[in-house]
C-alpha cells in the first residue's frame, strides 16, 4: 500500500544476521516491546547455522527515536554476534528498489 506523498511513514526495517542462537526473537521483540515499537509483519528462516530475520516495525506509539533504537539495538546485537540493521522504511526502499 504506497503513501500519500505529503504523508512521512513512521516505519522500520529491522534485519537481524548471525549463527543462530536460543532467543534471537525473544531478545529482539522484548527490546521493542520495552520501547513501545510496534512489530507490524516478521519472516525469519534459519540457512543451515544461519538466523536471519527481517521486521517491519511501526514506530509511531514508541519511546524511542529511530537514531537510538538503531545504535542500541546494534550495540547489544554485537555483544550477541548478532548483526542488527534498522533503517526507516524510505532509506531500506530507496536502496533495494530496481
Amino acid at each position: 500500500m504506497a503513501m500519500p506523498q505529503n504523508e512521512a511513514s513512521n516505519r522500520a526495517i529491522i534485519t537481524v544476521l548471525g549463527r543462530d542462537q536460543i532467543g534471537i526473537i525473544a531478545w529482539v521483540s522484548g527490546r521493542l516491546a520495552e520501547y513501545s515499537v510496534n512489530i507490524l509483519d516478521i519472516s525469519q528462516t534459519i540457512l543451515n547455522e544461519f538466523f536471519t530475520m527481517i521486521m517491519v516495525v511501526d514506530l509511531e506509539p514508541s519511546s524511542i527515536e529511530l537514531v537510538d533504537l538503531s545504535v542500541s539495538l546494534e550495540q547489544e546485537g554485537n555483544e550477541k554476534g548478532l548483526q542488527v540493521k534498522v533503517q526507516h522504511e524510505d532509506i531500506f526502499t530507496f536502496m533495494h528498489r530496481i
